[in-house]
């Protein structure tokens, strides 16, 4: 339940964060740690795509489909459209919905690298989405506190795995952060990020 718990939280962040894009702030280019390739740079607006994009699958991965079976292409292109913040809105809602749904963590998801547990699956996309409602706010220049119990979630989940992920080259090299820090900021350490 933590993790589905952590998952609203991180997507409600997210969501908030969305809210508060100008738009004249889409087309900006993001720094460069937000880009897939070191030579691609990256626009707000197309990071924010690629969180639709994870989003929209949520309701067919927690029900075991595999990506064939909803069809690879099916998400595929503009998925934000004329009216971004609407279409955003739209696909967290019923990504959130099918999280508040689930009913057993143990069921088996079908991702693109591999199949794992629903529990797995959320660890793995609630740290993307709390994290970067963090960096995107920080962006665009709006209040990138996250809440509290969203800050405990994360920490709970990624504290035991971080060194093994950063092993993987999901994060990189930690930055060292006071032991009495706040919560967040030990979040951000732990994660390369400078608090």
């Amino acid at each position: 339940m933590q993790e589905q718990n952590t998952f609203l939280l991180a997507d409600t962040a997210l969501q908030r964060v969305v809210d508060q894009i100008r738009d004249d702030q889409w087309a900006m280019v993001m720094p460069p740690s937000f880009a897939i390739a070191a030579d691609s740079p990256i626009t707000l607006r197309e990071v924010i795509t690629s969180h639709a994009y994870d989003d929209a699958w949520v309701p067919d991965m927690l029900t075991g489909r595999t990506m064939d079976e909803t069809g690879k292409d099916t998400f595929q292109g503009d998925l934000l459209g004329d009216d971004p913040k609407g279409n955003f809105t739209r696909i967290v809602a019923a990504a959130s919905t099918a999280v508040r749904e689930l009913d057993d963590l143990e069921r088996v998801v079908h991702c693109s690298f591999g199949d794992y547990t629903a529990r797995e699956y959320l660890w793995q996309i609630n740290s993307v989405r709390g994290l970067r409602a963090h960096d995107i706010a920080d962006v665009i220049g709006v209040d990138s506190t996250l809440p509290d119990e969203l800050v405990q979630g994360l920490w709970d989940e990624l504290a035991p795995v971080a060194d093994e992920w950063r092993s993987y080259g999901v994060f990189g090299p930690k930055v060292e952060v006071p032991d009495d820090a706040p919560l967040q900021d030990r979040l951000l350490g732990l994660t390369r990020r400078q608090p």
